[in-house]
């Protein structure tokens, strides 16, 4: 007996401002359609799957979308955005496209998956960065289409074992993830939106110093660390780019969060890329008492904690613009 194809939907709340509380009604909301409900924090998404729940609720892929998407706006004021496929992955890629109040639809076909993958640029599949794109474009890489028409030694001998087996099988649309039901893990997040379309990567590095400054005195304030930091970059054609890297050890250390968070955005190798927003998000948090810290022979790093409680004192008197990391603040002309 055949299994039914999968159906999956990954839906994008555009919340006006990060709001943890709003996000988990939201959640609530997919699960009372379907307990197949994978969040995914960073960027106030989920991935949801479908597949029983479109005959329970005798309504197809795009109309049960479409009450999800009405039930949001009525009764959070939430706008979204989704995707639907029949794997986790295309339907991250079909919601990439959507803009604000629209669904994009993905057959399960292999027709439909060829037609859907094949046309789009290189670095839009998952796994391939800036960085590996530009690296492929050096031999005549440069779609979907073409990947998937390059042998599969060839792609390994350019990327990397498991990096090209895992584009040639994603390129014909190979993705044999389950969605996962799980709570929501604690978090932090912080955002900031250029006013307009952002070329400057020292605007960019400022933005990211400053959002990892925020988060660690927000952390140290409420006496709790994280474990891991995840990096958003949207840009101005509506695509964004998530990163995300496990801490050395949890903490709310303002100098080693920057350095995760500008790790992170050096890892993406954008060159003059067009930013409309920038978000930094402390995963998994914890109680500051649980954590252990490594101590140092460095009187630098005793010296930096010490300037660093200093701040979150005068910051807690004064306001927290009152002091911080000159690199974090905007530059006079």
């Amino acid at each position: 007996m055949t299994s039914s194809p999968r159906t999956v939907m990954r839906i994008y709340f555009h919340l006006q401002e990060p709001d943890e509380d709003l996000y988990e009604q939201l959640l609530a909301l997919l699960e009372g359609i379907t307990p197949g409900v994978q969040p995914h924090s960073a960027d106030w998404s989920a991935d949801v799957d479908l597949t029983g729940a479109l005959r329970y609720w005798d309504r197809d892929a795009k109309g049960l979308a479409a009450v999800i998407r009405l039930r949001a706006l009525a009764l959070y004021g939430v706008q979204s955005s989704a995707g639907i496929g029949p794997s986790r992955m295309i339907a991250a890629m079909a919601a990439a496209l959507s803009p604000p109040g629209s669904v994009t639809v993905v057959g399960n076909s292999p027709y439909d998956i060829a037609a859907f993958l094949r046309p789009q640029r290189a670095a839009a599949l998952p796994g391939i960065g800036p960085a590996t794109a530009r690296s492929l474009s050096r031999y005549g890489i440069y779609s979907i289409g073409d990947i998937a028409d390059t042998p599969l030694a060839t792609l390994q001998r350019l990327v990397g074992i498991a990096a090209g087996r895992q584009a040639h099988d994603r390129s014909h649309g190979r993705d044999d993830r389950l969605v996962v039901p799980q709570a929501a893990p604690r978090s932090a997040c912080a955002e900031h939106r250029f006013d307009t379309d952002e070329l400057d990567p020292d605007q960019h590095h400022q933005a990211v110093l400053g959002l990892v400054d925020e988060l660690g005195a927000r952390m140290r304030s409420e006496n709790s660390v994280c474990c891991a930091i995840t990096l958003t970059v949207r840009y101005a054609d509506r695509t964004h780019t998530t990163r995300t890297r496990t801490l050395a050890e949890p903490t709310a250390h303002s100098p080693a969060l920057a350095d995760t968070g500008l790790a992170l955005f050096a890892s993406l190798g954008l060159q003059r890329a067009r930013v409309r927003a920038i978000s930094v998000r402390a995963e998994r948090l914890q109680p500051a008492e649980t954590a252990t810290h490594q101590l140092t022979l460095d009187p630098t790093d005793e010296r930096t904690r010490d300037l660093e409680a200093a701040i979150d004192r005068a910051r807690a008197r004064y306001g927290y613009r009152v002091a911080g990391p000159a690199s974090s603040y905007q530059r006079a002309n």
